[in-house]
Formats: structure tokens, C-alpha cells, sequence
């Protein structure tokens, strides 16, 4: 049959008819979008609620205008770095994606075979698909035979058979699924053997692929742990804010309106008779209301995890961890539950021989078999019963298998590294592999003439009355020694091909008669990625459950998930996807917590499994790599892409595992657990700060004192000095301990009891000493007297405010009482907290007015750092008190 293909004219009606091959983008969240969604988060509207109302009395002149401005700048840098970090790795996920549309496809177009790109594919161009190609768009075969793989599409492991539209039949909808799905492909699919030409029938978004992708343009996110537990602590520090603020702005009116007047009624009244002086307090109270709010909000949380983020983004792309979107690092750290692939993420995703046997079950080392005489009768079958091709390795490219079907390039790869063939023979007559029969034929001539046989050891075996002993000599079969290692072999989930020799000839189909000789089996297996036992274990360990999906048959699953650490004693549950299906919903949440392996998955099951565990509470998690996993992948809490699955599938997932392995998903679990682990430590950090600055705002003006904290100073200390802790404790080494913790509830508060005493100590003990600093007639000894008396003395609390913040530090990175605890792989955290005590210098030598600050002298700068210094003997006093409650 002559292929002609369309015309220049023909293409040009047609692509104004039926549109090009190209997909819909996903419409790619600009730069702006993401800044403006960002915007919706729970700790930053609290942020602009506050600087809305210093907006209102900046405007009546009742606070200076930088305070202002400095709210709005923590808002701008929060957002801006988290909207550049999520902006960048976008960009860094699209330039992937593209790679995609470079695909060139061979086309036949006006009588010649050319490349065109896979855009520019239309509706009734004529396609040559060869073994490797990834068909381009849905069609059906006019000319040739394949066998494709379509588990991207429909998760089915087995390889289907296309074949040409007989003459005179149409593919109408009244034709059975069978017949319409020999003769039809699907874009996506992948050529595993033979050659064909296809007729493209649907292009773009209306073949098989695109539609599954458009659809998965419509699903909605879910919350985060991350953002659920925020959303309640900003819940918390609002109410505690607002409450707060309002209760001391009376307790103000309330000490200036009675307390001032001596509880006398006559005084109250005259006092309040004096409009002009109650309008003033009344003031005075809402702004002392206003200073408490926004002295309780964390303004540096925000950029804090912006930042903590975006720095550990950078460190999980370099592990082969490319993170879409910036909520999937933390999520990862949080799973209960983890559904994943087998095929490429525990497995290689590869098959390979791993072993040879004789007829004795003597199993052969590979080093040593080449040299041996069943070793040469072994190569001589391996490389002439395939009609696949191995080249060798040039400067140019590596050595590979060219042709043949998955287990035909793992067998002949076997074969080719046992050297080179010891015998010169041609081929003289052949007949191909087929699922019915179950073996291949080749006769060859010359040195050694022999018809060589492959197949099933059922097929081989029961025609086999010799076999050949390591020197290659003839030998008696006893067929009952060889067949028990084959059995034993089958429940390792390892497959069995067998090799045997001939006298006789092939004719034409008819195989040989007489007896065979055996020379042996080849176990073959898609062996476990050594380190994915480890990385499994190690993700077990950490509270994660691990239900492997596989399309394999039950006992090939269990075999390799028994082998991969998966499935371990009597009460772990395999199911099969009939199995499942039969199963109510009510009935798989029962049998959850104990699900190990799903076999024979389909699609649906996956979509399921993540639907039920998550309204049982759970943080789920799914790996995917095809078309038909997105959904699935979707739907979870955080969907793991394979970098090497379809383009679908990584748009559907929040996480992109570059390297295909899932010790890179145990590692973004790591990754996730110590960013959540920074971030409680910075909430002790910074809520121990806000309590004492609140606790200081409340007691002073009840005393008749000047607030020792101005806005502009807690806002110095919230963005400026809680900025470069941020990058401290962003620094945070992953630590292997992390992943002996429990994974947090998806309700769980993300301050703990644990967390509540260390901010309560050191919030406690900074009001204390703080006090003792303003009211102490000794403390106040310590600093130089000016007119106000009041000068020095906030000048110095300022400092020792900061620097005793700075010191905390060191409490808050650890839990131990060893405060330099793995602060080896924290080398920035000592310049940080350096950086912060040398800007605090300088803020106390030149702050002036602004800051409110007017410079120490060396006796009076001892005195504030040893007040400031104190506070790391009463946490380490606490951790010991603790500890021994423990």
C-alpha cells in the first residue's frame, strides 16, 4: 500500500477544520495572581487589618508615619518572597513541560516522509510509528502491526496489539470495544514493538489525553495542614489581639478616668465634665488598643516562611526534588498516608535477568558463565532467537537494544555482556514470539547448526529429554529438580523463560521434532531499587503508611512489596481491585490503617483510596507518572509526579520527582518535617518577643509609666532583627530524627504544650527582668541620670530587649539541653545572630528619635548584656525540669 499522506492545501483545510495537536496550557498563574492570592493569607490579613487602622490615625496625626510604612513593608516582603519563590520554580516546571512539544514525529506528506513537530499534527495525517515512538495523537492503524503500551492511559500493564482496519470495515460505534480497540491508538501511548502507519483521527484536546487533561483544569485545592493550622493560630492571636487591645485601652481609661481621681465621684466627674481631656485619653487608650494589636500579630511569620521555604526549594531541586508549589514541601512532611506506584518509583521500572540456572538449579555468577560451555551455547541462543539488535558502544552513543519487546532488550542485554559469540552462524529460518504460542524458533547454520528454542518453561521443558552440564555436554533431564526452582523463582515474583537446542529444523511454523536439550532458565524481574527498601523503612518509621498500587497480578505484588519492606506480617491487607470494588466505603475505612498493596489497581481505585482517606482524617499523598493517575494525583493532599511520566501528570501534582526513585519522596518528606520544625521554632522565637511586649504595653501605662516599647521599635524587632532569624533558622540541617516524629494531625495547633512553656518562660523572664530594669532603684543606678530620667534608661532597655531576644535564639533552635546541638550544620546561623547583635549596636549608637535611642556607655553595656544573657540559664533550667517530667 502507497502512503502518500495529505497535501500542503489538504493540511491547511484541515487544520482550519479541526484545529492543531497542541493541548490547552494550563493557564499558568502569573506573577501578580500568585501575589494577589497571597494576600489571602490568614497572618497577613490580620497585618493589614493593623495597618489600616495606623493608616486612620496617621491621617488625624496621632502616629508617626513610618510605623505605618513599616507594617506595609513587612506585608510587601512576606508576599514578594513567596510569590518569587512559587514564580521561579513555575518557570523552572514549564521549561520541563516544553521539552515535550519538541517532540518531532515522522509524517508522511505529500509522498515523502519528514519530521514534523507534534503540534503541528493534524486530523487525517498518515504517521510511521516504529518501537519507541510515543504515538502523537488518537488514530487508527492502516498499514503494519504494533504492540503499545497504554498504562499512561488506562494503568494496564499488558501490552495491546494494533493492527490494520480490514478491508472494507469502517470503525462505527456499533462495533464492539474488542474490535475498536485492536485497531485504534491513543495519544500517549508508548510503541513496544514492531512498525506501523496510523491515520490520525482526533487531534489536541479532544483525543483521549487532552480531554483527561482538560478536566483536570476544573478540580479544586484543599487547604494545607500548614494553612489549616496558621488559619487557627492567626484565629487565636486575633481574639487574644483584639480582646487584648480592648480590655487594656479600658483598663487605661479606667486608671485615668478613677484610679487618677482616687475613686472620687465628685473629681470623676469634673474629669469628665473637661471634654477636651476625655477625648484625649480616650485617644490615648485607642492607640495604646493599637499598639497592643499589632504588638501580638508575628509580622515576621509570614516572610519567615516565605523564606524557609524558598530556601529549602533550592536545596530539594538539587536532590532531584522539583516543588511546583510552595504548600507541597510542608504538606509532604504531614502525610499519614503514602499510595504508591511500584513500577519506576520501587522498582526500576525496568526489567533485567537476574539470574541463570541449569537443569540441576545450579545458579551461574555472570563473570564466570561467558567462559563456561553452557555460557556459549547460552549467548549463541540469546542473540539469534529475538529479532531485536544489540549495538555496541561507540564514541558517539552507549551500547544498546534496538527492537524487541521489554523482555526481549532485557534478555539480549544479558546475553551480549556475556561477551562475544564464540560461534559464526547466519540465521535460516524464524519464527517470532507470540502470546499464544509462547515461544520463538530460530534455526541457524554454520560453525554450529542447531534450531534454537525460547519460551515458556511449560512450552520448552516437557519437550526437553537432555541438558546440557556446565561444559556444554548432553546429560539425562530430571525434570521434577529444575521445576521446584522454578516455582520458587515464581514466588519471588521473578518470571522464567527458558532455552533449548535442537538437531532439527524449523519448517516454516512447525517447530522441530524429536527430543530437546535443555540449556537452561533466565529469571527476569523489574528488580526493587536497592534504596528504596531503605527509603521505605525509613518512611515507615516515620509514621507514614505505605500502600503500594501496582497493575501486577496479587502474587507478583505481594512478592515484591514483601521484598521492598511494604508488606511484613499476618495483619497487613492485599486487596485486588474487584476486591475493592466490592468493598463499601464504610468497609475500606475499616480496613485502612492495615492496607499494604492494591493489585491489579485501576485508575478509579487510586481517586478512591485518596477520597476515603482523607475523610477519615488523613494526610494523603500519591505518586503517578500517567495520564491516568492525574486525577488521583489531584485530589491528594500532595500529588508526586515522576519526572520521566506524562506531561498531564506533573501539571496534576504539587511535587516532581525528577529521578523516578521514591528515596527522593522519603527525602521531600524530610524536607517538609524540617520545615515545619523551623517554623515552630521560629514561633517560639517570635511569640516570646510579642507576650513580653504585650505583657510590658499592659502593666506599664496601669503603673503611670511610659510605654518602654514604641511601634517603630517592636516593628524593628518584627522585621528588621526577625528577618535575619528568619534566614537563621531557615538554615535548619534536615535531621535524620525528624523522621522518628509522629506526622502532625491535619487539626493539630501548630504551637504545642512543649512550645507554650518555652514561650511562656522566656516571655515570663523577659517581663521580669524588663521590670526590674525600669522600676529597680538599683537597676536604674546602672545608666547615666538625664533631665527626664527616662533617656538612657529606655535606651537600655532596648537593647537588652533585643539582645536578650538574640540569646533565645540559641534556646529556641533546640530542644536539647546542648544548645550547639548540630549547629555544625547550621553555619549561618552564628552570622546571623552576630549580624543582629552588630545592627542592634548600631541602632543603640544612632537611632536617635526614631528609634528612640541615644548610645551606652562600656559599664552600661555590661549590664544589659548580662541582664540579656540571663535568660539562657532559666531555658536551660527549664529543658532539665522538662526533661525529668518526661
Amino acid at each position: 500500500m502507497a502512503i502518500h499522506g495529505l497535501s500542503k492545501s489538504q493540511v491547511e483545510e484541515s487544520l482550519s477544520q479541526w484545529g492543531d495537536n497542541r493541548l490547552t496550557e494550563v493557564e499558568s498563574e502569573g506573577f501578580w495572581s500568585k501575589l494577589k492570592d497571597n494576600f489571602g493569607d490568614p497572618m497577613i490579613r490580620i497585618l493589614c487589618v493593623a495597618l489600616l487602622i495606623n493608616v486612620v490615625f496617621v491621617f488625624f496625626g496621632q502616629t508617626e508615619w513610618y510605623e505605618a510604612v513599616g507594617i506595609a513593608v513587612a506585608v510587601m516582603l512576606a508576599t514578594f518572597v513567596s510569590t518569587f519563590s512559587e514564580y521561579r520554580n513555575e518557570n523552572a516546571f514549564q521549561k520541563l513541560q516544553e521539552e515535550a512539544s519538541r517532540i518531532k514525529c515522522k509524517v508522511w506528506r505529500d509522498g515523502t516522509l519528514g519530521d514534523v513537530p507534534i503540534d503541528d499534527i493534524v486530523t487525517g495525517d498518515c504517521v510511521l510509528l516504529q518501537t519507541g515512538d510515543k504515538v502523537p495523537a488518537d488514530g487508527v492503524v492502516i498499514e503494519g502491526e504494533i504492540k503499545v503500551d497504554q498504562s499512561a492511559l488506562n494503568g494496564e500493564s499488558k501490552e495491546a496489539r494494533k493492527l490494520p482496519v480490514p478491508d472494507g470495515e469502517s470503525l462505527s460505534e456499533e462495533k464492539s470495544m474488542d474490535f475498536l480497540n485492536s485497531h485504534k491508538v491513543f495519544r500517549g501511548s508508548v510503541v513496544c514493538g514492531g512498525s506501523a502507519v496510523i491515520e490520525v483521527k482526533t487531534v489536541g484536546d479532544k483525543s483521549v489525553y487532552g480531554t483527561i487533561a482538560s478536566e483536570l483544569q476544573a478540580e479544586d485545592d484543599r487547604d494545607s495542614p500548614l494553612k489549616v493550622k496558621l488559619s487557627k493560630l492567626a484565629n487565636q492571636i486575633s481574639v487574644f489581639g483584639y480582646i487584648g487591645g480592648a480590655t487594656i485601652a479600658l483598663a487605661f481609661l479606667f486608671q485615668r478616668i478613677v484610679i487618677h481621681n482616687a475613686f472620687d465621684m465628685a473629681l470623676i466627674l469634673q474629669y469628665c465634665a473637661n471634654w477636651m481631656q476625655l477625648v484625649h485619653d480616650v485617644v490615648n487608650a485607642v492607640m495604646l488598643a493599637v499598639i497592643i494589636i499589632v504588638m501580638a500579630v508575628p509580622e515576621g511569620l509570614p516572610l519567615m516562611i516565605a523564606l524557609v521555604s524558598a530556601l529549602n526549594m533550592g536545596k530539594m531541586l538539587r536532590d532531584n526534588v522539583l516543588v511546583r508549589k510552595i504548600i507541597g514541601i510542608e504538606t509532604a512532611g504531614s502525610l499519614n498516608i503514602l499510595f504508591s506506584d511500584k513500577t519506576g518509583t520501587i522498582t526500576k521500572g525496568q526489567l533485567e535477568v537476574v539470574t541463570f540456572l541449569d537443569a540441576q538449579g545450579k545458579v551461574y555468577e555472570k563473570s564466570s558463565l561467558g567462559q563456561s560451555g553452557i555460557g556459549k551455547l547460552l549467548s549463541l541462543c540469546i542473540r539469534n532467537s529475538t529479532d531485536a539488535v544489540f549495538t555496541d558502544a561507540t564514541d558517539e552513543a552507549p551500547a544498546r537494544v534496538i527492537g524487541g519487546n521489554a523482555t526481549e532488550r532485557a534478555v539480549l542485554s544479558y546475553g551480549s555482556s556475556l561477551g562475544a559469540s564464540s560461534f559464526d552462524v547466519k540465521k535460516a529460518g524464524f519464527i517470532p514470539f507470540n502470546s499464544e504460542s509462547k515461544f520463538s524458533a530460530a534455526t541457524v547454520e554454520g560453525e554450529y547448526s542447531a534450531t534454537l528454542l525460547k519460551g515458556a518453561p511449560e512450552k520448552i521443558i516437557s519437550r526437553c529429554k537432555a541438558y546440557f552440564d556446565e561444559q556444554g555436554n548432553p546429560v539425562p533431564l530430571n525434570a521434577s529438580t529444575i521445576e521446584a526452582k522454578i516455582d520458587e523463582l515464581a514466588g519471588r515474583a521473578i518470571r522464567v523463560l527458558a532455552f533449548a537446542m535442537s538437531r532439527g529444523k524449523i519448517d516454516g511454523e512447525t517447530l522441530p521434532d524429536g527430543d530437546w536439550t535443555l540449556v537452561g532458565v533466565v529469571g527476569i524481574r523489574d528488580e526493587v531499587r536497592p534504596e528504596s527498601i531503605g527509603a521505605i523503612h525509613e518512611v515507615q518509621n516515620a509514621g507514614v503508611q505505605v500502600v503500594m498500587i501496582t497493575g501486577d497480578r496479587k502474587d507478583t505484588a505481594m512478592a515484591i512489596s514483601k521484598e521492598a519492606g511494604i508488606l511484613k506480617d499476618d495483619t497487613d491487607i492485599v486487596l485486588t481491585s474487584d476486591e475493592l470494588s466490592a468493598l463499601s466505603d464504610e468497609d475500606i475505612k475499616a480496613k485502612l490503617s492495615n492496607l499494604r498493596v492494591v493489585a491489579r489497581a485501576l485508575p478509579s481505585d487510586k481517586s478512591r483510596l485518596v477520597r476515603l482517606a482523607q475523610e477519615s482524617g488523613l494526610v494523603a499523598g500519591m505518586t503517578g507518572d500517567g495520564v491516568n493517575d492525574s486525577p488521583a494525583l489531584k485530589k491528594a493532599d500532595v500529588g508526586f509526579a515522576m519526572g520521566g511520566g506524562t506531561e498531564v501528570a506533573k501539571e496534576a501534582s504539587d511535587i516532581v520527582i525528577l529521578d523516578n526513585n521514591f528515596a527522593s519522596i522519603d527525602k521531600a518528606i524530610l524536607y517538609g518535617r524540617t520545615i515545619f520544625n523551623s517554623i515552630r521554632k521560629f514561633i517560639v522565637f517570635q511569640l516570646s518577643v510579642n507576650v513580653s511586649a504585650v505583657l510590658l504595653s499592659f502593666v506599664a501605662p496601669l503603673l503611670g509609666m511610659e510605654n518602654p516599647l514604641t511601634i517603630t521599635q517592636i516593628l524593628w524587632v518584627n522585621l528588621v532583627m526577625d528577618t535575619l532569624a528568619a534566614l537563621a533558622f531557615g538554615g535548619e540541617p534536615a535531621l535524620a530524627r525528624f523522621m522518628r516524629e509522629k506526622p502532625k494531625r491535619r487539626e493539630e495547633s501548630i504551637v504545642s504544650r512543649a512550645m507554650w512553656e518555652a514561650i511562656l518562660t522566656g516571655a515570663l523572664w523577659t517581663f521580669v527582668v524588663g521590670m526590674f530594669i525600669l522600676l529597680s532603684p538599683t537597676a536604674r543606678g546602672w545608666f547615666r541620670p538625664d533631665e527626664g530620667q527616662s533617656a538612657y534608661l529606655f535606651t537600655a532597655f532596648f537593647t537588652f530587649y533585643v539582645l536578650l531576644a538574640a540569646f533565645n535564639a540559641f534556646n529556641a533552635r533546640t530542644d536539647k539541653v546542648n544548645l550547639f546541638d548540630n549547629i555544625g550544620g547550621n553555619k549561618g546561623f552564628w552570622k546571623v545572630i552576630l549580624l543582629i547583635v552588630v545592627v542592634q549596636v548600631l541602632m543603640t549608637t544612632f537611632g536617635g528619635a526614631v528609634l528612640r535611642c541615644y548610645g551606652l556607655l562600656p559599664g552600661e553595656w555590661a549590664a544589659v548584656v548580662i541582664c540579656a544573657f540571663s535568660i539562657i540559664p532559666v531555658d536551660i533550667i527549664r529543658k532539665y525540669i522538662a526533661k525529668s517530667g518526661n
